[in-house]
């Protein structure tokens, strides 16, 4: 995080005379205690040498040797003339604004408003930032896991009008503002800032202290007049606010917090998740689990309802679909998490919306949380994957076993160091890759375990690019030491393979040096997993993300990795190599990463060790291939339309995230849609529709790309009408969004803490973002924090002009002295 130094304003400039060697004065006792004592020993030896002469030339004899001394006296001192400049400190005001997750919730109070949107709207409306702009320069910004500058105002003087600076731009001019003095502010002057998009929910803890020191050593050299603080106090993570309110009061800097929320929680039950399987088969029981949470409600009865209906109706929901089964349960304590599980047999074949609704007691205080959806995709084909491997690998045997054996997949292996006739454990052994479209189209995902890319032909690298690109073709892609080589040799290095290249969601080291070659360790080292990587439910090794974090801290580890230079723009680094030899943090080698690639997704390993797993549970193995085939295999699976496929790279969010939407599409004649851009309706929990513009991709034809932002959490409903296809022509997709249960575990507002850090501090707390920002002309906040504006001397260096002419001057002086005492000693015999 960067914040603009105390801004210096000149307020006036003047010349001024000085001596240098004297700065108080006790520097005048040593020089002239010096010089009187060098004086009087002059006047004693003049009396002496000049008792036989006149007393007018031991006088004046006398008086030349004083001028003298007085002059070196004069040239000790280093007499100059400087220039000052008189400059201002504008007093400064600290706005740190909360937007983590718990910022999403909304309260009983608040009509169905989330607290950032509370926010928003509050600061819009009372036009903080302008009103403090009449007297303090202004820095504003947001925390939750990490502090991020939002916005930078300098002090309008008065006759300036200076308007708001947005995201990113500092002191950006964007409108008039009237001079501000009394805090009130000009109507047209509108703050150039979108509170509401700056303030999404983002944060998944609440690092509350630590942003409060962070930002209050940053302005240590800056008179800060004081640190609003907006938040609902849920400090869940890092070090508490101690070490901050040592700093505050140490500098006299006021901290105001403004508490945001209702201090009570409300009696709710939720279901807080659904958890069912991507794809089933008609005829293949399967589970369904519902996840309810329940608050003030302990004890009492409530009634849970699993319906199903088609995902292409959409208005599934209970009563307008199939009520598969009802099961009465009772709430636990508050907090607990109570799971109620459906065996499911699917009969029809298609994409179906599972609805869980519960009944909630007449207590509970907010109903809109009392339902949530998730799609399975009935299908009646099995998946066809093909396994490319360049050697007989362990990776390659467990997985080419695991495939062969699963009955709803129909696996081809292709091992490029067997010869012809080989046999394997496969549906199909192949000798060459496929080379027509017939072929290459009918697989739904390629696994390819450090393949010989080299040996296939151009038009066979060009056909499967194509696959993935339009085709919404998945590959699983693990390096190796054997074919990839290192900087001088393999693959990596072959210009006429650069589409294979390009499907690598990462970036290679395409230099001569012997660092690009497999690294390998002594000693197994864990994967390090990013945020991307722990939220991927496709690398998850149980049904849930706590058991699956604990299975996967008991996997000792992997023992190497390829050296790539990072992830590809626009992929997602999911995992990196631990070992603190090769990096640390962000530098860490990655080892696992994923990307769209038009249509497709293509899945990076960093080596063929997954197998590995099998020590702490022989079913992960499985479990984790088969999370992985369904994820990069949904371009193929999961196309709603022959006329195109709606994709995202999940389809669970966490409240906050940002969704990448792809579509790839086609016109009535089946060719690639040619159009700048399509309009997607996305529809939040709360019914709320918003058009996200899905703009073209260039480099492929018919694909679309876009993103948009989840605020709520619940079901989101994604839905796009194909071009000339009519109301039966529309692909749709559902995601589901959630909060971290570190931000739910208190949603209560934290009025204790919020109140120790005002006392602390001598500030004041606001309880509600309406008696900071009173909406009648009540100072409010802004009343609560004076100028302390202050006022520094700068100096500048001394004129070397001046310096130069009394330098001269003084030669001759003090020479011309010298020279008349010579002259009078000559002149009266004097020896």
């Amino acid at each position: 995080m960067t914040c603009s130094p105390p801004l210096l304003l000149a307020a006036a400039t003047r010349t001024v005379f000085e001596l240098a060697r004297i700065q108080t004065n006790s520097d005048w006792i040593g020089p002239i205690g010096v010089t009187v004592g060098v004086m009087t020993l002059a006047w004693m030896v003049y009396r002496r040498d000049a008792r036989e002469l006149s007393p007018h030339w031991r006088w004046a004899l006398t008086l030349l040797r004083t001028a003298v001394f007085f002059a070196l006296l004069l040239l000790y001192l280093q007499p100059q003339w400087r220039t000052e400049d008189e400059r201002r400190i504008n007093s400064r005001v600290l706005v740190l604004v909360d937007n983590s997750l718990s910022m999403g919730m909304s309260d009983d109070t608040t009509g169905g408003q989330t607290r950032a949107g509370q926010v928003a709207a509050s600061l819009a409306r009372s036009r903080l930032v302008d009103r403090l702009c009449g007297v303090h320069d202004v820095s504003v910004f947001r925390f939750g896991e990490k502090v991020e500058p939002l916005l930078e105002r300098d002090r309008m003087d008065e006759g300036e009008n200076v308007a708001s600076g947005g995201l990113g731009d500092e002191n950006a001019l964007a409108g008039n503002v009237s001079p501000l003095s009394t805090g009130e502010v000009a109507a047209d002057s509108p703050e150039a800032i979108d509170w509401k998009a700056s303030l999404v929910p983002a944060g998944t803890e609440t690092r509350l202290g630590e942003a409060l020191a962070q930002v209050l050593a940053q302005q240590r050299e800056a008179p800060v007049s004081g640190v609003i603080l907006i938040t609902d106090g849920g400090q869940n993570a890092g070090a508490g606010p101690e070490a901050a309110l040592a700093a505050a009061r140490q500098s006299g800097i006021p901290i105001l917090p403004v508490g945001v929320g209702s201090d009570r929680r409300t009696a709710n039950v939720r279901v807080s998740d659904l958890v069912a399987p991507a794809r089933a088969y008609p005829g293949d029981q399967y589970s369904v689990t519902g996840y309810l949470q329940a608050s003030g409600l302990a004890g009492q009865k409530a009634v849970v309802e699993l319906w199903s209906a088609s995902a292409d109706d959409r208005a599934a929901a209970p009563g307008g679909g199939e009520l598969i089964e009802s099961r009465e349960v009772i709430l636990g304590p508050d907090g607990e998490v109570l799971p109620v599980r459906f065996e499911l047999s699917p009969k029809v074949v298609g994409r179906q919306t599972l609805v869980l609704a519960v009944k909630a007691p007449p207590a509970d205080g907010d109903a809109k949380d009392n339902r949530r959806e998730s799609d399975v995709e009935i299908v009646d084909r099995k998946t066809r994957v093909l396994l490319l491997a360049g050697g007989p690998m362990r990776e390659y045997r467990y997985l080419r076993n695991l495939l062969y054996r699963d009955k709803s997949v129909e696996v081809d292996v292709l091992l490029q160091s067997a010869g012809v006739g080989a046999s394997q454990e496969a549906d199909r052994m192949l000798d060459d890759f496929p080379a027509t479209r017939a072929e290459m189209y009918a697989y739904d995902a390629v696994v390819a375990l450090d393949p010989d890319w080299q040996k296939l032909s151009d038009a066979q690298v060009e056909l499967l690019e194509r696959w993935v690109a339009e085709q919404g073709g998945g590959m699983i892609v693990v390096a190796g030491a054997v074919h990839m080589g290192n900087s001088i040799s393999g693959w990596i290095q072959d210009e006429r393979l650069a589409k294979i290249r390009a499907l690598y969601p990462v970036k290679f080291q395409r230099r001569f040096a012997t660092d690009a070659s497999s690294y390998a360790s002594s000693d197994p080292w864990p994967l390090d997993f990013t945020r991307d990587g722990f939220e991927a439910e496709f690398l998850w090794l149980t049904d849930d993300d706590a058991t699956s974090r604990a299975a996967w801290a008991a996997f000792a580890g992997v023992y190497s990795f390829y050296p790539v230079d990072g992830g590809k723009p626009g992929a997602r680094v999911l995992a990196r190599f631990s070992d603190p030899q090769v990096g640390s943090g962000v530098q860490r080698p990655v080892w696992a990463a994923v990307q769209f690639y038009g249509s497709g997704r293509v899945l990076y390993l960093g080596s063929g060790e997954l197998w590995r797993l099998r020590a702490v549970d022989e079913a992960y193995f499985e479990t984790i291939y088969t999370k992985l085939l369904r994820h990069v295999e949904q371009g193929r699976l999961l196309r709603g339309s022959s006329r195109g496929t709606l994709l995202v790279d999940r389809d669970r969010y966490l409240l906050g995230s940002t969704v990448e939407v792809r579509a790839q599409l086609a016109d009535s004649r089946l060719e690639p849609l040619v159009a700048p851009s399509v309009a997607m309706q996305v529809f939040s929990p709360r019914g709320s529709l918003e058009t996200v513009e899905l703009r073209a991709d260039a480099n492929h034809p018919g694909n679309y790309a876009g993103r948009f932002a989840v605020v709520e959490e619940g079901v989101w409903r994604l839905e796009l009408a194909l071009p000339d296809g009519g109301e039966d022509q529309r692909l749709s997709r559902r995601i589901q969004v959630k909060m971290p249960e570190r931000e739910r575990e208190n949603p209560e507002r934290n009025d204790a803490l919020l109140a120790r850090i005002a006392r602390g501090t001598g500030g004041h707390y606001f309880v509600g973002i309406s008696a900071a920002l009173p909406e009648d002309e009540s100072p409010g906040i802004v009343g609560q924090l004076k100028d302390r504006t202050k006022t520094v001397i700068v100096t500048g260096t001394p004129s070397r002009a001046w310096q130069e002419r009394w330098l001269r001057w003084f030669m001759y002086f003090a020479c011309g002295l010298l020279l008349v005492e010579w002259f009078v000693r000559r002149l009266v015999r004097l020896a």
